[in-house]
């Protein structure tokens, strides 16, 4: 017995695009508090968006990139109907006896520049993570460890880069840019490494069930 029993690819495949989608709205709903670990200064978007990757391998070595592609396109377009919530909430006046409106704000009212650079990191890494996936499983497909470990260093790098560079350029020093950077990409991919096991039973067990 699997925790996938009596399910179906294609069942799955919707569970897995719910799951996706909102993980992704939560990590970007908390990306612009940033965290230290290990003296290391972090974002905590973290915390959540290496599962929308191990996600996204799932996808990619199961149902093929243009699945993949569709979800990561839905996630994106999901993510802006819920900014575009979250700032007409914002905008819209609230009533005397409430009293939370600032910190309502801050949670939710991200600056258009951490909306750019959620939106840019999150296509492009998300992307080039799917298409390296099914790119390599054409070239060696027993090599599953390979292929979600090069592309999430590959798609978390390009994620790290993108979102932090212009999210926080200019508003800390170059030298401490450049080490978040990095030190988001290896945790993340680290991450990853961890739950391989995870990962790599769960495409296991999708793998056998039947498509409809």
């Amino acid at each position: 017995m699997t925790m996938f029993e009596n399910m179906t690819k294609t069942e799955l495949y919707a569970i897995l695009t719910g799951v996706f989608t909102a993980c992704l709205i939560i990590s970007n709903t908390i990306a612009s508090k940033t965290f230290t670990l290990f003296s290391f200064t972090l974002p905590c978007g973290v915390i959540i968006f290496p599962i929308i990757y191990i996600v996204s391998d799932v996808l990619a070595e199961v149902y093929g990139y243009e699945k993949a592609r569709r979800v990561i396109l839905l996630g994106f377009f999901m993510n802006l109907v819920a900014v575009i919530c979250f700032n007409i909430a914002i905008w819209l006046p609230a009533p005397a006896f409430f009293e939370n409106s600032q910190a309502f704000e801050i949670v939710l009212g991200s600056t258009f520049r951490l909306l750019m650079a959620g939106f840019a990191a999150y296509i492009v890494g998300s992307l080039v993570n799917a298409k390296l996936m099914s790119y390599l499983k054409k070239w060696d497909e027993e090599k599953l460890f390979v292929r979600c470990i090069v592309s999430t260093l590959f798609g978390e790098g390009l994620d790290a880069l993108i979102f932090i560079t212009i999210a926080f350029f200019g508003t800390m020093p170059t030298e401490v840019l450049l080490v978040m950077i990095v030190a988001q990409a290896l945790f993340k991919t680290v991450y990853e490494i961890i739950v391989y096991p995870v990962t790599r039973t769960v495409i296991v067990n999708i793998k056998k069930l039947p498509e409809n």
